[in-house]
């Protein structure tokens, strides 16, 4: 198969080709009449524009561009429409839970022509292979999608940090922007392990996508100073405001994690100028894409907030382009420029009914013009889940370390969906182990290991998570290789963690030994080759599911998944055993007296 550049660079013979498109001595592929235009370079609307595109590129861009209309031209009449630039979502990860093929769809009816995605999800679990493979599935699709590499910030030793080998060859890639997010807490913690990988990006000439959720005044200063150029994480204007002052790019989340707009709207009274704040999703869900709540959401939820229009569009379009130094080739309507545009029938009321990237129509009049390419991923794509034997009940008992009846430990406490806490308990013992106590709130927890070291796993114990009966494991653990798993019961857990490595993958819901809900994940034991409005259907009914045996989290899966991640405070899980985030420290699950 032939592969198309995502980034492609303009020959001779196109620019001569555009020179004379321009000057109307060679008819255009593509032309647009009578829009009123959205530049952001100037934050005007310009009535009664048009624009001449031959092949992937922009021409001219001018009142007047009939002359470049030859026999062959697709002519699109705007009258009465306005024209933006393509929107770019410039943080997501599209590793979780659906294939590219079956997210652009729906990215594409939101005038979505650019997305840049996170690739720390695969590599954990698959290697430099896996983060080609994943990179391979987005080549030749209707729209545009890039990525960062991987900075593997991990609580686990095995999943922790990436070569400067395998970066540099990441770094000559068109389609790698820059370094991926980095926690900052590991960072300052560890320098020796993740400066050396700051660096490699850095001679590139590309990004390094920063984390700073709560960070204080010298400490954002000091992961700044080290070259950090953007952070997605900031929740209100106040935080947004700090980071701007720094040189920070801030992207305001507002997807299916966190939805944070509305709160950092209250920064427009401030006057700042807002040419380094930036719109992005940071992952958008099956159900969130089904109710449409995708970047033309976030558009009108930007002006909805009091952001103008233009405002809300240079945030998700050129804003984008400029921190990740692609305003040359992306992010406008102008010569030289990329043809990614959408025609809007009202820019206010943001909803996309023509859309063109790459100077082709690939949405028009609500249906995708231009079909996805589906990927073939590789066998070990396919194969991340390789646990040497089937796990028993007996390998998640905790046993006490003395014959005294009672013993102290540490346990996980769910202090929100996501938060946690270390907190020490004294239980008691029996036959020489502890249990979980369920009808107290008290289960069992477990990070599997299934790629770097199969099989090795640690089991804590953890308070809140709601479960009252059964087991329910997921194989996509952030940050790690592992699969993770709560239970009220260690057969149970035993029942989900088997399901898993025969789907190769997944999340699944166990009570009695039967399996009662599951998701397949067969890719990275990450993401499922199903439709998202299938997938949609399946969440739901695991919800439902978890739901009745205690859960009551937004989203069980997230608040599941979350709990082996080095980016969200305090105590996590990983096949080494419990870790304390604000010191980085692997900690034992006994308390020394």
């Amino acid at each position: 198969m032939t592969q198309k550049s995502p980034m492609p660079l303009k020959t001779v013979e196109d620019m001569q080709t555009l020179m004379q498109v321009a000057l109307g001595e060679q008819p255009a592929d593509l032309v647009v009449l009578n829009a009123e235009l959205v530049n952001v370079y100037t934050g005007e609307i310009q009535k009664n524009m048009g624009v001449a595109v031959k092949g992937r590129w922009i021409a001219r861009v001018a009142a007047e561009v009939r002359d470049t209309i030859g026999p062959a031209t697709r002519v699109l009449d705007a009258s009465g429409k306005t024209l933006v630039p393509g929107l770019i979502d410039g943080h997501t990860h599209l590793a979780w839970i659906y294939t590219a093929a079956a997210f652009i769809p729906y990215a594409a009816a939101a005038g979505v022509t650019t997305v840049v995605t996170e690739t720390l999800e695969p590599f954990p679990v698959a290697g430099m292979a896996g983060v080609y493979d994943f990179l391979d599935s987005f080549q030749n699709q209707p729209i545009r999608i890039l990525a960062t590499a991987p900075a593997m910030v991990s609580i686990s030793s095995k999943a922790k940090g990436i070569s400067t080998e395998d970066l540099d060859r990441l770094m000559q890639r068109d389609d790698i922007l820059g370094l991926g997010e980095s926690y900052w807490q590991a960072v300052l913690q560890e320098p020796e392990t993740y400066l050396p990988a700051f660096q490699r990006p850095q001679r590139f000439g590309k990004v390094l996508e920063g984390h700073t959720a709560g960070a204080s005044e010298k400490k954002l200063a000091a992961y700044v100073a080290a070259g950090v150029t953007s952070c997605h994480e900031p929740i209100d204007a106040e935080q947004v405001l700090a980071r701007l002052r720094l040189g920070v790019h801030v992207m305001a989340r507002e997807g299916s994690i966190r939805r944070d707009l509305e709160a950092i709207s209250r920064i427009r009274p401030t006057g700042v100028d807002l040419r380094r704040m930036i719109l992005a999703s940071d992952g958008v869900s099956p159900q969130d894409l089904m109710q449409g709540k995708y970047m033309d959401f976030v558009v009108r939820k930007a002006i909805a907030c009091g952001f103008s229009p233009v405002e809300a569009l240079q945030m998700t379009t050129l804003n984008v382009a400029e921190h990740f130094h692609l305003d040359g080739i992306l992010g406008g309507i102008a010569p030289g420029r990329l043809a990614d545009m959408a025609l809007v029938p009202d820019v206010s009321e943001f909803r996309p009914e023509t859309v063109v990237c790459n100077g082709e129509i690939i949405w028009e009049s609500g249906r995708l013009v231009k079909a996805p390419r589906p990927h073939a991923f590789s066998a070990e794509s396919l194969n991340t889940v390789r646990l040497p034997r089937r796990l028993t009940p007996s390998d998640f008992s905790i046993r006490s370390r003395s014959n005294a009846a009672s013993a102290r430990v540490r346990i996980i406490e769910m202090v929100t969906d996501l938060v946690t806490a270390e907190r020490h308990l004294d239980l008691p013992t029996a036959n020489g182990e502890l249990h979980p106590d369920p009808a107290n709130g008290l289960c069992k927890i477990a990070a599997v290991d299934r790629a770097q070291r199969p099989g090795k796993l640690f089991t804590g114990l953890i308070k809140g998570f709601g479960l009252a009966r059964g087991a329910v494991a997921c194989s996509a653990a952030w940050d790690t290789s592992d699969i993770v798993a709560v239970g009220a019961d260690e057969a149970d857990m035993a029942c989900a963690v088997h399901r898993i490595a025969d789907l190769q993958g997944g999340a699944v819901l166990c009570e009695n030994g039967r399996v009662l809900a599951e998701i397949a994940m067969p890719i990275f034991g990450i993401a499922s080759n199903l439709p998202v409005p299938t997938l949609a259907a399946q969440l739901r009914e695991f919800k439902q599911a978890i739901e009745k045996l205690g859960v009551a989290f937004p989203d069980p899966l997230l608040s599941l998944i979350t709990l082996t991640g080095a980016a969200i405070p305090y105590l996590r899980i990983c096949e080494e055993g419990l870790v304390n985030l604000k010191d980085g420290r692997t900690i034992d699950l006994f308390v020394s007296a």
